[in-house]
């Protein structure tokens, strides 16, 4: 074994069951790693002997560390274990590396034909502020990597591109992509469109709405927009604080249709999915549960509930993360429901993240529509880097981002 392994703390509800006898000596692990100060989503790093790192550890309770978001705190030390793996095969520990070690990991890693997986310059530039990080914390001196360092960064890398889409295209990208329709406008054969609606129905609030994938992805049913304004046109909403990535209560303004499909979308699809879930117990096995009992109105709205326990608990709504949000349940006609807008097929909250993969299958369904068996044998870099005629065919699209409607 020469890969250093890397484990990240569960949320409270996805530990599942336990085993009586606990896990590797420790009865309650929860409990434990909670008197050691790690929180869900920390990273353990664990060396290829199976031994823990106990500075690496330290380095993760640290406060640089944990100021980072936990996206942020979760790439970093992805980032940082492929560092120590590399290093341990070369028998090298990460304390004594020096800039010649770096340099040569940079190399490795950016310009070597020999590794097979080699990354742009963008990519370097992030894993060069993850390590930097590490080793400043560490007080190694001189630093073997410092991201401010002009030999230390790629001078390859570049901002990412940004597709523009006509109106015309984008509905090519939707029917093909998210309604499953030939080029015919005929559905195509084997498709069952069993989230038709819910995945239109994103696309439609974060096309109009300009909202961010978190943003639209962890709103809670409650919080749809549903008073028009004057005009008769848009509704108006308000982003949680929690949400935005300026940490700030943000007004945001979707069109009335996009409204008309969350409707659509939640009195078919979603209701059938919490039926199925609720027949089949699958709320009543959840650990955590909050059943909200009031949502107070005005200028600061409160949401108030209730632990399984019997415990009471309030949060302003604003301050609710995307985390604490997919705990939050409503007394349904048949007993308590997500209150979490968009659900997986399991009556589920589909987090935000899950939307890439949604957008991944649409563009590889446009692909097999669009391209003949051999084109689609030509390797991706070449397909879309030199052809033309082939990229402007398949628009690849991450919905919350790259249309322009003025095209």
């Amino acid at each position: 074994m020469d890969e250093w392994w890397l484990v990240f703390v569960p949320d409270p509800e996805r530990w599942g069951p336990l085993p009586e006898a606990g896990v590797l000596g420790v009865r309650d692990l929860p409990a434990a790693l909670d008197a050691v100060g790690l929180r869900p989503g920390d990273p353990v790093f664990v060396r290829p002997d199976f031994v823990l790192d106990a500075e690496l550890l330290q380095f993760a309770l640290s406060p640089d560390f944990r100021d980072l978001k936990r996206e942020s705190r979760r790439n970093y030390a992805t980032d940082i274990r492929l560092l120590l793996s590399w290093l341990w095969r070369r028998g090298v520990p990460w304390r004594t590396a020096t800039i010649a070690d770096l340099r040569a990991y940079k190399e490795f890693r950016v310009d070597s034909p020999l590794n097979p997986q080699r990354i742009g310059g963008t990519k370097w530039n992030r894993e060069a502020a993850a390590l930097t990080q590490l080793y400043k914390w560490a007080k190694v001196s001189p630093l073997p990597v410092d991201v401010g360092r002009r030999a230390d960064r790629s001078a390859s890398a570049r901002s990412s591109r940004v597709s523009w889409l006509t109106p015309r295209t984008w509905g090519l990208w939707q029917d093909l992509g998210l309604r499953g329709l030939g080029r015919d406008g005929a559905p195509l054969p084997g498709w069952d469109g069993r989230t038709e609606l819910r995945n239109t129905a994103f696309v439609g609030l974060t096309l109009s709405s300009g909202l961010r994938r978190q943003e639209a992805g962890a709103m809670l049913t409650f919080e749809l927009p549903t008073r028009p304004l004057r005009s008769g046109r848009y509704c108006r909403g308000q982003v949680a604080s929690a949400l935005s990535r300026s940490k700030r209560d943000r007004t945001y303004y979707t069109s009335i249709e996009s409204v008309r499909q969350l409707g659509a979308y939640s009195e078919s699809e979603r209701a059938w999915a919490i039926q199925r879930a609720q027949a089949e117990g699958r709320y009543e096995k959840l650990s955590l549960m909050r059943l909200v009992t009031d949502v107070t109105l005005g200028p600061v709205p409160v949401v108030h509930w209730v632990e399984r326990d019997g415990t009471a608990g309030r949060r302003e709504l604003s301050l609710l993360d995307w985390r604490e949000r997919q705990w939050l349940f409503v007394e349904g006609p048949h007993g308590p429901e997500p209150a979490w807008l968009w659900l997986s097929e399991q009556g589920m909250p589909m987090l935000p993240d899950r939307w890439n993969t949604v957008f991944w299958q649409a563009n590889q369904r446009c692909e097999e529509a669009l391209l003949t068996p051999e084109e689609r044998e030509v390797p991706r870099p070449l397909r879309y880097g030199g052809r033309s005629r082939m990229r402007r065919r398949i628009p690849r699209v991450t919905p919350w981002r790259s249309t322009c409607w003025s095209c």
